[in-house]
């Protein structure tokens, strides 16, 4: 399989990520509505695939979001820059001191545990990415004279408001005209879309965004809700998918959507908050790749978990070019990530690859 990635000598960045970082509050092992204090991490769905890829992977990478510059942005700032992204691209938009003009959007999370499911209670509305517009960005800097071998970006960024449907889709098409290849996260939230014209809009923006998408990610309910495609016979439980329709469907979507090269999704059954089984699968040519499967996986906090597959599989992508390695690459080091707290990854690449190799979980010393 050949993505035709554009030479690292010719390119500053190896990938750069477009999308909402929020400043996520996390009680620990308590509850928000009675926590007393919050430990702070910050995150986004398409901004930890990214800062995956530069801390675990150790590519140069850079996002792409807007900030209100206030204290809170520049906490975000600092906590990016911990995570080695480079933030030179950040755009800083004013704002009039109580949040009227623009605000830093908040994720209050709970881990959950055992019969508890984790819980999430964000306070995004109004903020400076949800505004920001394609002139607040220079696109041809970065893509035509600074050069990016990848952007990642998705549906949840795409869905906070109707601006930011356009800012995707100027941002795709600078990438794609100089060559840079593009990956995307479906990741349907009803709740996100309803405010600006549910499923319909959903599916009118992300069918327009698909015919530029390289690396497509989505799991079934993805496919049917954002591009109208249906899988046939599948049960309920995403540990038993039905993976003759999975194909089908994939292939039905890769003859609207030639561009697709690889299509991919994480598999997950849900024993409790803490125990999951956990698996990816992924479509290239034609055929279907399935990771080694990790069952009863004992999770610490489950949020970024799909992110860091998806920077996994980016990461085996870029290096290998060999999609089974990939899809590996991406379901060990979203399993490693759960085991974590925050968003974000704090594996390293021997650790992913010593879990791909059936590393046990020993002290090492």
């Amino acid at each position: 399989m050949n993505l035709n990635l554009r030479p690292k000598e010719e390119c500053m960045y190896d990938a750069v990520s477009l999308g909402e970082v929020m400043l996520r509050l996390d009680p620990g092992e308590g509850r928000i509505r009675t926590a007393r204090s919050f430990r702070a991490w910050e995150g986004g769905g398409e901004y930890n695939v990214i800062r995956g890829l530069r801390k675990c992977f150790g590519m140069k990478t850079a996002v792409l979001t807007a900030l209100a510059d206030n204290e809170v942005g520049k906490l975000l700032e600092d906590l990016m820059m911990q995570g080695g992204v480079d933030t030179s691209h950040i755009f800083w938009k004013k704002t009039d001191g109580i949040g009227r003009i623009c605000r830093n959007g908040l994720n209050f999370t709970e881990r959950g545990f055992g019969i508890r499911g984790a819980k999430g209670c964000s306070d995004r509305a109004n903020t400076a990415i949800s505004q920001a517009k394609p002139e607040d960005f220079d696109f041809e800097y970065l893509f035509g004279t600074l050069g990016v071998r990848w952007l990642h970006t998705g549906g949840i960024y795409a869905a906070i408001s109707e601006q930011t449907c356009e800012t995707v889709l100027a941002a795709i098409k600078t990438a794609k005209k100089y060559g840079t290849i593009v990956s995307y996260d479906l990741n349907y939230r009803p709740s996100m879309w309803s405010a600006i014209g549910g499923q319909a809009k959903a599916q009118e923006v992300n069918k327009e965004i698909a015919q530029y998408v390289d690396v497509m990610i989505g799991n079934e309910e993805d496919f049917t809700a954002c591009l109208g495609f249906e899988i046939e016979g599948n049960d309920a439980n995403l540990k038993e998918l039905n993976l003759d329709g999975y194909k089908k469907m994939i292939g039905e979507a890769a003859k609207v959507y030639p561009n697709f090269k690889v299509v991919a999704t994480t598999l997950r059954t849900v024993r409790t908050a803490t125990v999951n089984d956990w698996s990816a699968i992924c479509w290239a040519d034609g055929e279907i790749y399935k990771a080694k499967q990790y069952d009863g996986l004992e999770i610490m906090d489950r949020v970024g978990g799909g992110d860091s597959f998806a920077s996994g599989l980016v990461y085996g992508l870029m290096t290998t070019g060999d999609p089974e390695k990939a899809v590996n690459y991406g379901a060990a080091h979203g399993a490693l990530a759960m085991t974590t707290p925050g968003d974000t990854t704090m594996a390293s690449v021997d650790e992913v690859e010593g879990v791909m190799g059936g590393a046990g979980a020993r002290v090492a010393r």
